[in-house]
């Protein structure tokens, strides 16, 4: 526990470092210009779908035509947008994880290293490759597990787990991975990660979680709408300083757990060398 505290306040100092803020603007400016690109030509299409979605469904004008008699009938334009911000939302975090996991976390963890442990030997046992396959991976098996787990998220117990517990699952998987594929082997890797595995599932769970705080700006409802040419960016930017201190946090415990891994095994591997003793050496009898 100590240790995870430990990395937790290291790395929200680290935050404030200015190398970290300056590697923080690249992925927010490339994510709000592809949210920017796919809104230009793919939002209309996909509140036209809600619309039909919404209308095809009896319930829904049995509401219709209540807000109309009462009064509320264009709280219709205002909601259908709604619902398209949250549905998009998921997938909006998960591409600003992808992109601090790919540009900034080789970044952070080099500064970790060279900072915190400079004499922490680089063993390759990932390459960057390696690391954009497994996140991408990752991620897939992610996305999977949330359209498979939605019917439970209408249970009100398991709508407070479910989705917090598969956030920290990928948090965990791709920060982890990356932390340690520089500096440990692969079967170091695999000794770290197994040794630490329900500490780093701890992690991803409370870097998830604040992964999901930025939603909360829509529950401003209708208001939310109209203020989403703000809110939008000012969501991506808050889920790219989680993140990058989510890296940070990770590589901190991670490099830690190497070196002590490392650590033990020299002091087992100098108890296991025998002790050569030189006999004495006699001279022959003479004759």
């Amino acid at each position: 526990m100590h240790a995870v505290l430990d990395a937790f306040w290291r790395s929200l100092v680290y935050c404030l470092h200015p190398k970290v803020m300056l590697w923080s603007v690249l992925p927010l400016v490339l994510m709000v210009g592809l949210t920017a690109g796919l809104g230009y030509f793919y939002l209309d299409p996909l509140l036209a779908w809600v619309t039909h979605w919404l209308e095809s469904m009896n319930w829904m004008q049995l509401l219709w035509g209540w807000l109309e008699s009462v009064g509320a009938g264009k709280l219709k334009t205002v909601l259908v947008p709604l619902i398209v911000i949250v549905l998009l939302t998921p997938l909006v975090l998960v591409g600003c994880l992808l992109l601090v996991a790919t540009l900034m976390s080789p970044m952070i963890v080099r500064l970790v290293a060279t900072r915190r442990f400079p004499d922490l030997q680089r063993e390759g046992g990932a390459s960057y490759l390696a690391s954009v396959a497994w996140a991408l991976f990752s991620t897939v098996a992610a996305l999977l597990a949330l359209v498979i787990t939605l019917p439970l998220w209408l249970v009100p117990p398991l709508v407070l787990i479910v989705p917090p517990l598969i956030w920290g699952w990928l948090t965990y998987r791709v920060m982890a991975f990356d932390a340690l594929a520089d500096h440990a082997s692969a079967q170091e890797r695999r000794d770290v990660l197994h040794r630490h595995r329900w500490w780093l599932l701890g992690m991803g769970m409370v870097t998830g979680g604040m992964g999901a705080a930025p939603s909360l700006v829509w529950s401003m409802g209708f208001m939310a709408v109209a203020l989403a040419p703000v809110l939008v960016p000012l969501s991506i930017w808050l889920y790219t300083l989680i993140f990058a201190f989510s890296s940070l946090w990770f590589a901190h415990y991670g490099l830690r757990a190497l070196a002590l891994l490392r650590a033990e095994r020299a002091v087992a591997a100098a108890a296991a060398t025998p002790v050569l003793v030189e006999a004495p050496i006699l001279e022959a009898e003479r004759l």
